[in-house]
C-alpha cells in the first residue's frame, strides 16, 4: 500500500513528490467529507446535479494542473506537438 501511495503522489521519476497531486487528493477528500457531513447530518437536501458539478470541477482542475506541469516533470521528454500542415 505504501508503494502504491508513493507512485500515486510522485512524479514520473517516482521519487519527487508532486504538490499538485497531494493538494488535489486533499481537496477531493475534503469535498467528500464535507458533503457527507452536510447531507448526512441533515443540514440540507441532496442535489445530485450540483454535487456532480462540484466534483467535476475539482477533478477537471486537478487534471488540468497535472497536464500544465507535464513538461516540467524531472526526466520528462520534451513534449511538443508539431503544427498541423495547412490545407
Amino acid at each position: 500500500m505504501r508503494t502504491f501511495l508513493k507512485h500515486l503522489f510522485t512524479g514520473v521519476d517516482n521519487s519527487t513528490y508532486d504538490l499538485g497531486k497531494v493538494l488535489w487528493a486533499q481537496l477531493t477528500l475534503g469535498f467528500l467529507g464535507i458533503s457527507g457531513w452536510f447531507y448526512g447530518a441533515g443540514h440540507g437536501n441532496f442535489d445530485p446535479i450540483a454535487w456532480a458539478g462540484g466534483a467535476a470541477a475539482i477533478l477537471a482542475g486537478g487534471a488540468g494542473s497535472i497536464k500544465l506541469k507535464q513538461s516540467t516533470e524531472p526526466g520528462a521528454p520534451d513534449v511538443t506537438v508539431p503544427p498541423k500542415p495547412a490545407g
